[in-house]
Formats: structure tokens, C-alpha cells, sequence
């Protein structure tokens, strides 16, 4: 899989994807991965060509929650890009996939002598934030059947085709419900026909009515991606 695959660097002129892919390094990165825990050092940050990546919120008492996703439109952990070395969040692999991950110390120093690359980095830290304040709106005015809706929507942004390979228990932890709220969630999506529910996966089968079923759950921080870095679907679905 070519680096290209990842919206950011796909979008650098050649002269500073040249400079930034010279110190690439290819990664896979199965299901469960920890790309940085929280309160850690950053020693690497992951461009992802495939799979998804949660940001999740971890209390002192060890309560979780997820803050926002990302897969092959962005770059994680964001903190990086101002050369914080500690990473307050968790950042862990969702979907497994594929990355090509830079040095902490190599990042901050191509952000100096590479102005579009710090420029795009700084744009997707931006949408990340703008996401992550919606996921906390959602959170506090949706029913957990839209928060659903909008989180498929999100992941199904994110990948090629229509199947999402998510268990019941780790959709239950991101949007910190209990297991049968999801189930019943699930169940009520799937008897609209906008998803089929099987174990350990979702088939997206209307995206145009999830859309309107997520209502105002869905869309702003997605208009924010595309008005700065272009087209966040890899194709029209």
C-alpha cells in the first residue's frame, strides 16, 4: 500500500512528499493496537492508509470514552504536531489496517523546513477538534439511535466498501452505553433497512437514509474536512 493512500500526504506538493516519505516507515496495525496510551511519551506518529483509529478520553478512575476517530484522512496523536511530548489521550486501532508511521523528533523537524506538510497537519488537528466538540454535543442531545447512526456514518467515511467489522461490546465502549443499548439501537437501524447487523459486523445498505435518520448528528465537522483538505469519501457512494 503507497503512502499516497493517505489523504495528507497525497495532498503535499512532490518536492515535500519526497522529504517526508524518505523516512517512512510501513506499520501494520491490527484491531486492539495501542499507538499511544495517555499520560505517555509520542514516540511515533501514524499516517493511516486503511483501517480507523479511536481518540479516547481515560479519567483518573480509568472510565473511557471515545472523543473522536480517524482513519486515512488524518494523522494521529495530533499532540505531536505541537511538539507536545506527553500525549494526555489514548489513541488505539479500531479497524485493523495499515500506516506508515515518522519519528516524533523526525516530524517536528520536517514541520520546520516543510511549510505545506505543517500546514496540513495543523488543518487536521483543526477538524479533529472540530469533531471532537460535536461528539461531546452528541453525546449530550441525541438518543443513543442517532449517536449510532452518525458513528457508522463516520466510520463508513473511512473505508472501502460497506462492511464495518465491529463487535457489539467495542461500539458499546466508544459511545460509553451499555452493551444492550446497542443492541437495541442496532436492531431498530437494521428494521429501517439503512443496516444490516450481523456478529462482528455492520453491512451499510442505505447510506442516503442514515444521513437523514443521524439528522444534525452528522455532517458539520465533515463540512469543515472537505472546505479545508478536499473530499473525505475516497469515492461517491
Amino acid at each position: 500500500m503507497r503512502p499516497k493512500e493517505n489523504r495528507l500526504l497525497a495532498l503535499l506538493p512532490e518536492n515535500e512528499y519526497s522529504a517526508v516519505a524518505a523516512h517512512l516507515e510501513p506499520c501494520a496495525t491490527p484491531r486492539g493496537f495501542i499507538i499511544v496510551e495517555a499520560g505517555a511519551a509520542i514516540e511515533h506518529v501514524y499516517f493511516p492508509c486503511s483501517g480507523i483509529g479511536s481518540v479516547i478520553n481515560v479519567s483518573s478512575e480509568g472510565n473511557r470514552v471515545e472523543a473522536g476517530l480517524f482513519g486515512r484522512d488524518g494523522f494521529a496523536p495530533t499532540a505531536a504536531a505541537v511538539d507536545a511530548p506527553l500525549s494526555i489521550l489514548e489513541v488505539a486501532v479500531q479497524v485493523p489496517g495499515f500506516s506508515y508511521r515518522l519519528p516524533q523528533t523526525k516530524l517536528w523537524d520536517l514541520m520546520q523546513t516543510q511549510p505545506m506538510f505543517a500546514n496540513l497537519l495543523h488543518k487536521s488537528t483543526h477538524v479533529l477538534a472540530i469533531q471532537a466538540g460535536f461528539t461531546a454535543l452528541s453525546n449530550a442531545v441525541h438518543e443513543i439511535d442517532e449517536r449510532l447512526a452518525r458513528w457508522i456514518l463516520m466510520c463508513h467515511d473511512r473505508i472501502d466498501g460497506d462492511e464495518l467489522a465491529l463487535t457489539h461490546e467495542f461500539i458499546a465502549l466508544m459511545l460509553a452505553v451499555r452493551r444492550p443499548s446497542v443492541t437495541t439501537a442496532l436492531h431498530l437501524l437494521e428494521g429501517d433497512r439503512f443496516i444490516r447487523s450481523l456478529r462482528g459486523l455492520v453491512i451499510i445498505r442505505d447510506r442516503a437514509g442514515l444521513e437523514e435518520f443521524a439528522s444534525d448528528a452528522y455532517g458539520k465537522a465533515e463540512e469543515e474536512y472537505e472546505r479545508l483538505l478536499g473530499p473525505l469519501r475516497k469515492s461517491p457512494r
